[in-house]
């Protein structure tokens, strides 16, 4: 193997491959500093599994014993010595596998680290143990997960409830989303020049919206049991979308085997993200039977159900309350548990045997889901 790749595996190996390679593999000044980043946290797995670590030996004569950082030296190196996407797994890992407390000993370490949605909840699994100060320092980091998600998000949720387009009506708001490409193409032919062979555009033609003025209700019912903290993030973000559009009444309700309406923070997901408590079972025919207690007119209504569907209270009672619903003419959304790397995690034969009651089953990013709840809406 060449040196860069002797290095490489180096590097993953960790200390004990010193004897090893340390003939073979010369670190340069820039990847000590990554083993010794490396070291502080990963030699953390030796020590749960009850190995007694000696000072370790490096070519180099200098130790590289990872007593030599500190936490807040570890965050700042980190950050500097690894990409970005290296980095938060690196706190994440320190976080929610290591438990590494010094990483929560102040405000001033908290804001080293990189906002992600891992780290989001890591620390918020953490809150119970922290004092005032670090609790409004966790608040900080959220709401900067949350401002970038939202940022995200909000464009597309804006785009889908802005109207239907109307294909026979035009307008002169110019927006690349009412873009009537063949009407500006009929309409500039005459522009066609026969030397470049290019059609000149003198006049593009846009679409006009039909807005839809009649008012409609939201209820999203969000399990908050086991590792569902994506599927409420992303819930309580799209909640706040929704409470500031027109016409839309939205209401947010959080179970486990517990109810608890959030309806009044809708428009703060951070202040939803900060009161959820994740864990605990499932008792979904119990949410349901309280959100179905919210809705006003269910023929203007959306209940739209984010879970893994597992029931752990009574089945013969959850089906029975989807059909009570379905009977009442209430539009049913089951919006499948995703992942962190987005992939559904849910119970299909539960999912089948809803959409056989009435509901509309999917999986489908936030970004999707914009789309989807705006088509049903209309």
């Amino acid at each position: 193997m060449d040196e860069q790749t002797l290095a490489r595996w180096r590097l993953l190996l960790g200390r004990y491959s010193e004897q090893h390679l340390q003939h073979m593999a010369n670190l340069s000044a820039a990847q000590q500093q990554q083993m010794q980043t490396l070291d502080y946290l990963y030699n953390r797995e030796y020590q749960r599994r009850g190995v007694v670590q000696g000072q370790g030996q490096d070519s180099g004569g200098a130790s590289l014993d990872p007593s030599q950082l500190s936490a807040l030296d570890w965050l700042t190196k980190s950050k500097r010595l690894f990409p970005k996407s290296t980095f938060e797994q690196m706190q994440t890992t320190a976080l929610s596998r290591y438990g590494m407390t010094e990483l929560m000993n102040s405000p001033k370490m908290l804001d080293q680290l990189s906002p992600s949605p891992q780290i989001a909840q890591a620390l918020l699994g953490m809150r119970g143990r922290m004092s005032n100060e670090m609790r409004l320092a966790v608040k900080r980091l959220i709401e900067r997960v949350v401002e970038e998600i939202l940022q995200r998000l909000k464009p597309n949720f804006r785009q889908q409830f802005s109207g239907r387009r109307n294909r026979f009506r035009r307008s002169h708001v110019k927006q690349a989303s009412n873009f009537d490409w063949r009407a500006t193409i009929a309409r500039n032919l005459k522009h066609y020049q026969q030397d470049s062979q290019q059609l000149v555009i003198h006049e593009p033609v846009f679409y006009s919206r039909v807005q839809n003025h009649l008012p409609w209700q939201v209820i999203l019912c969000v399990d908050q049991s086991g590792s569902m903290f994506s599927s409420v993030m992303y819930a309580a973000i799209c909640a706040s979308i929704l409470a500031a559009l027109p016409a839309v009444s939205v209401k947010l309700v959080l179970f486990d085997t517990s109810v608890v309406d959030l309806s009044e923070h809708a428009h703060d997901p951070v202040e939803v993200l900060m009161t959820a408590q994740l864990g605990g079972g499932t008792n979904i025919a119990q949410a349901l039977q309280y959100c179905q207690s919210l809705i006003e007119t269910p023929n203007r209504t959306v209940l739209a159900l984010i879970s893994d569907f597992e029931e752990g209270g009574s089945v013969p009672l959850f089906l029975r309350t989807i059909q009570s619903l379905a009977s009442q003419r209430v539009t049913l959304l089951g919006l499948a548990a995703l992942d962190e790397q987005a992939q559904p995690v849910y119970s299909i034969d539960m999912a089948q045997r809803l959409a056989d009651l009435g509901m509309h089953v999917a999986a489908l990013t936030p970004e999707h889901f914009a789309k989807w709840l705006a088509e049903v809406m209309q």
